[in-house]
Parts: structure tokens; sequence; C-alpha cells
């Protein structure tokens, strides 16, 4: 038995979108189109990047694959890269982001325990050789995550404070204020 399965796994991904969509809503849409640096993804661009993140993890297990070997890459992230580079509008990509995030999460939310321990074998030459299917669906999270960092400091960039910031300097205030009150 494990403590961590597919309910949990799709309750951590709903929590990591819900932040995600939280900062695709606060950046103005006139600043969708600002990138860091040359050859960088834009705040658009990433965002539809997230949203589609965990197309490549939902085509391996829908499809039962047990051995990465067999998927054609390039021709696989051609269509991914094709379909994220369609130009959408600021509501069209927080839509993307609701519906591509809650297909997913109510897709890991039915994963059973046989299912998330079975392996898949990597590419020739990857370490570690095989992965179950638990942490490869977990690594759509941590994709997500890693992305959402950058969205962050792109948010810093633009002069806006990421909410989940404000949200832990209004706790730190607060218990400032507490401990001040205590006295």
């Amino acid at each position: 038995m494990t403590y961590y399965g597919g309910k949990q796994l799709g309750d951590a991904f709903r929590t990591v979108r819900k932040n995600t969509i939280q900062i695709a809503e606060e950046i103005p849409e006139n600043k969708y189109d600002f990138r860091a640096a040359p050859d960088t993804r834009t705040i658009g661009q990433t965002l539809t990047h997230i949203a589609f993140g965990p197309g490549f993890q939902a085509y391996v297990h829908q499809n039962r694959l047990e051995d990465l070997s067999t998927v054609n890459f390039p021709e696989l992230f051609q269509k991914i890269v094709a379909e994220e580079s369609k130009p959408r509008t600021k509501a069209e990509i927080v839509a993307l982001l609701r519906s591509e995030g809650d297909t997913f999460a109510s897709y890991l939310e039915g994963l059973t325990e046989p299912f998330l321990a079975e392996e898949v074998a990597m590419p020739a030459g990857a370490e570690p050789a095989k992965k179950t299917r638990f942490e490869m669906l977990l690594s759509a999270k941590e994709h997500e995550m890693h992305h959402r960092a950058q969205l962050m400091v792109l948010q810093r960039m633009i002069g806006l404070v990421p909410h989940l910031t404000r949200q832990m300097q209004e706790r730190m205030a607060q218990r400032a204020a507490a401990a001040q009150a205590a006295r």
C-alpha cells in the first residue's frame, strides 16, 4: 500500500495548475509578449507550453507504452510545438490551462496503484533504464513548477509581486502582529 496514489497525484496537480492559472490571470494581456531575453519563450508562450506540458505523459500512459524507444520523438514534438505555436489571446490561454489541467488531473485521479507501479523502459542510454509510471506522471507536475518559477521571475521583471510571495508576506506580517500583541 502506498500513501500517494492516483487521487493524490490528481489533487497535487490541481493545486499546481491553480497557482499557474492565478499567475496567468494576474499578468496583464499586454505583457504576454514579454520575454526575458532573445531566444526565450514569451510569457504567453510559456503559459501555453505549460498547458500542453502533460500531453507527453498522457500520450505515453494512456497508450500504455512500455518502451520509450518505440516513440518517434521528432514527430511527436513537432505536433506539440505546432499546437503550442498557434496564436492565442490571454482568455484563450487561461481557458486552455483550465481545460487541459482538468483533463489531466481527472485522468490521474483514476489511476490504480498497480498501474502506477508498472515500469516503462527509457530510450537507450538513459539513466535510469526504467522508471515507474508514477515517477513519470509526477514529472508533469515538476515540469510545470519549473516553468511556473520562470513565470514568477518574469512577473518580477514586469513589476508584479507573485501571489505566493504576497501570501507568504501576509502570513509573516500576521505572525509579527500576533507576537507584538502577545507582549
